[in-house]
């Protein structure tokens, strides 16, 4: 077993400007700005502000929020938590425990060089290791909750802390428990189960099986195919690049639609369909989007459609939130015109709607 530890400071600061902190760089002041980097210190500033009925926004690597030019009146805490548990067996693989402020893909880096599988087609997303689990972060027909064993959380309900086995997530797509109950829970730590073994799991996306050259199912080697999803993620903008305005973004602003097979009949005959277990069909929202006339690099001034992705809203470099929500609505009302499908949201929205 090898553990690294975490250090315990707290710092505190009023009317910190929030778009510093997101990867949209969009959005106002905090009313008061803290920087946790101790589990005690982030349960204790989250209790501390419940018990005074303070307003609480708790802000990991901001990749996925958009926060309104009028700031959030509330305590900001930040995640800078760090440390590292592994348990390896030949029996049930590497198990290992973050604390929800480790980056992310600096995990799926040390999975895939340590011979682990299971998150390498999950390389290049940015924020932290506890944001992942709300969202049920994936990509590239993987999702977190297929290698999280439990979730260590503060429970604000209750003020105690408790551990959630991944049956008690309720995790599906792009969902999880955590986000149905978005003020009840703050993720602690995340424990993950990985096999042995150099190959990854079987490649589930055909995208990505076309940039390995191999078949849907087939196994490949793991750091074969954190290279190809780099490669994938970086011709979408989807790496983050102070230098390139397409990553100044929340990732994919809206979920790729879920619908039932009658809906699904409905779609042009060109539409991507991919059938999912429950026998409903999931289609491609950046399909949809551009079908409904929204091009690449769509927009006007500092806010517009990537140039790279269209399911991407940008900051071309000065725009406000209040610009991207327009635009979101402008595309989101025209999908809806075209083709009756109304697109959800991904980012948490903070302190304005859509």
């Amino acid at each position: 077993m090898v553990a690294t530890g975490m250090e315990t400071r707290q710092t505190a600061e009023r009317q910190v400007r929030l778009a510093d902190y997101t990867t949209l760089r969009v959005g106002g002041p905090a009313g008061r700005f803290v920087v946790a980097d101790s589990e005690s210190d982030l349960v204790g500033v989250v209790r501390a502000a419940d018990e005074a009925r303070e307003p609480v926004l708790v802000l990991g690597g901001g990749s996925n929020l958009l926060v309104g030019d009028e700031g959030f009146d509330g305590t900001v805490v930040v995640v800078a938590t760090r440390g590292r548990t592994v348990d390896v067996s030949d029996c049930s693989g590497a198990t290992v425990t973050l604390a929800a402020g480790e980056p992310w893909d600096d995990f799926v880096a040390f999975a895939v060089a340590q011979g682990w599988r299971g998150v390498e087609a999950l390389s290049g997303i940015p924020g932290l290791v506890g944001a992942s689990p709300i969202q049920n972060v994936g990509a590239y027909g993987s999702e977190v909750s297929h290698t999280i064993a439990s979730v260590r959380t503060l429970d604000r309900r209750t003020g105690q802390i408790a551990t959630l086995a991944a049956a008690d997530c309720r995790f599906s797509y792009r969902s999880s428990r955590f986000k149905e109950e978005p003020d009840r829970f703050v993720v602690l730590q995340v424990t993950f189960q990985l096999p042995l073994g150099d190959l990854s799991a079987p490649i589930r996306y055909p995208e990505l099986a076309r940039a390995l050259d191999v078949a849907v199912g087939d196994r490949v080697p793991a750091t074969a195919v954190r290279e190809a999803v780099l490669a994938l993620r970086r011709a979408k903008g989807m790496v983050l690049d102070d230098a390139d305005r397409d990553t100044w973004s929340a990732g994919s602003f809206f979920t790729n639609p879920v619908l039932d097979e009658a809906r699904a009949e409905l779609l042009p005959a060109a539409a991507p369909r991919f059938p999912q277990p429950d026998g409903s069909v999931k289609t491609s929202a950046a399909w949809l989007i551009e079908q409904a006339g929204f091009a690449k690099g769509y927009g006007s001034g500092q806010a517009r459609l990537s140039t790279k992705h269209t399911l991407a809203l940008t900051n071309r470099g000065e725009a406000t939130a209040a610009e991207l929500l327009a635009l979101a609505a402008e595309i989101r009302a025209g999908v809806q015109d075209r083709f009756g499908i109304r697109l959800v949201p991904e980012p948490q929205l903070v302190g304005c709607r859509l």
